[in-house]
């Protein structure tokens, strides 16, 4: 059967990329029926989503045909899936506190079909803990979230706010039905009460749960805070101290953590690295700023601190670049300590259930981290061997070292490394867990 497609499109500057998100459905055999929130249509026009959906377009809750016959209960039902993209932090908070006060929210909360939402705003607005609240509400309740994109906005900021590109959203929604396709009822009714927001991914019967999640690992309803990559500590404004780390490890971590249905907050340094889907991403710079951001992502069910962190910076960074000064003699540089972010979270009053650090040494590799596993009041210490090219490859060797031994991993990709190591995270979460 052709699949059905119901489009919400709020109203926000990333309305108008949701006419190349209906080509590309459309391309794909999809059958798309669009409703336009009253500010949508400052951005679009119903005629030419008309056009591209060969569908009349909705957008008044009371000039649906038959209404009579409820007509919004039955637009809201004869699809396979609903998405709203964009979707404003304002339909976000009417979703999240059950508001039907238009077309739009009252079909969201007339469905009983899986619901995508496609977050798009303003940095600042994205970050915001009321909007945070709203997406962890929405998170329980059901709804399937996508992550925006980071970059420039039309606002002329930068950061996390931007829409996914079209073809990401398809390539979600095609994910999506896939599962629906092989068997997994997403439009089911779920076994729990009472009833949910929409019967989407994050809330269906146990067993999908098993095949969405790796291995059966389950991190619903856990907050897991991650750290990646390395940090710039500025010397002047060309030259920075750094190290070689590329982040994949943590940003592999993430990745898994999501998958097992955590609500992962990365706090990524300065990579090149796309964002892993279903995740909060925050980009820094500086040992500073990482701490920052860590402290204000609190509080969480586990942290895991996988960047590596510069252990110092320059004392006083200069504003214009150093030149030489034909002595021969290099610039003077004055190091001072960065704040130690492990060793922080470890005496926090909002320290996580369960608190792991990384250690990346180049000899006596267990000795080292025994004595990081103390000093910094972490439960385990995460150690690895970065004499060879670890940093910056895609295998890695790792021991977990806790205060009841040391638990030697075997070479492996770092995704495996990363999915071994939350299924170890999972267990020790589990109500049954010594």
């Amino acid at each position: 059967m052709t699949p059905r497609i119901l489009l919400i499109i709020s109203g926000g500057i990333a309305a108008y990329k949701s006419l190349e998100l209906v080509r590309l459905l459309r391309k794909r055999g999809m059958t798309v029926r669009a409703v336009l929130t009253q500010s949508a249509q400052q951005f679009v026009t119903p005629l030419s989503l008309g056009v591209l959906t060969e569908n009349p377009v909705f957008t008044d809750l009371f000039n649906l045909k038959d209404e009579q016959e409820i007509g919004h209960i039955q637009l809201s039902r004869q699809a396979d899936l609903v998405v709203i993209a964009p979707a404003t932090a304002n339909i976000l908070a009417k979703m999240a506190n059950g508001i039907a006060d238009d077309l739009a929210t009252t079909l969201l909360l007339a469905t009983d079909k899986p619901v995508l939402a496609v977050p798009a705003m303003n940095v600042r607005m994205w970050h915001h803990r009321a909007t945070q609240r709203n997406l962890e509400r929405l998170h329980a309740d059901g709804v399937h979230i996508m992550t925006p994109d980071d970059g420039a906005m039309a606002c002329g900021e930068f950061g996390t706010g931007r829409l996914p590109e079209p073809d990401a959203i398809v390539t979600e929604i095609e994910r999506l039905l896939a599962m629906s396709k092989s068997g997994d009822p997403l439009d089911g009714q779920p076994d729990f009460s009472p009833p949910p927001f929409g019967s989407s991914l994050s809330r269906t019967p146990h067993n999908v749960l098993d095949k969405l999640e790796p291995n059966g690992v389950s991190l619903r309803g856990k907050h897991i805070l991650i750290t990646a990559g390395p940090t710039h500590e500025p010397i002047d404004p060309v030259r920075y101290i750094a190290n070689r780390s590329s982040g994949k490890q943590g940003f592999a971590i993430a990745a898994a953590a999501a998958q097992a249905g955590a609500r992962v907050t990365l706090v990524a340094g300065p990579v090149h690295l796309p964002t892993p889907q279903g995740i909060t991403r925050i980009d820094v710079e500086t040992a500073r700023e990482m701490l920052v951001a860590v402290e204000s992502a609190l509080p969480a069910d586990v942290a895991i601190m996988v960047a590596a962190v510069a252990d110092w910076r320059t004392a006083d960074a200069a504003d214009q670049k150093l030149k030489k000064d034909g002595s021969g003699q290099p610039a003077p540089l004055t190091l001072v300590e960065n704040p130690d972010i492990l060793a922080t979270l470890g005496h926090h009053a909002q320290r996580p259930t369960l608190l792991i650090g990384f250690a990346a040494e180049t000899q006596k590799i267990a000795e080292h981290a025994q004595a990081k596993l103390a000093r910094k009041g972490a439960d385990w210490i995460v150690a690895n061997d970065v004499s060879g090219d670890v940093m910056g490859g895609d295998a890695n060797a790792v021991q977990i070292v806790t205060a009841f031994g040391i638990d030697a991993w075997p070479v492996m990709p770092k995704d495996q490394v990363a999915q071994k190591l939350i299924e170890k995270v999972a267990d020790a979460l589990s109500p049954h867990a010594d």
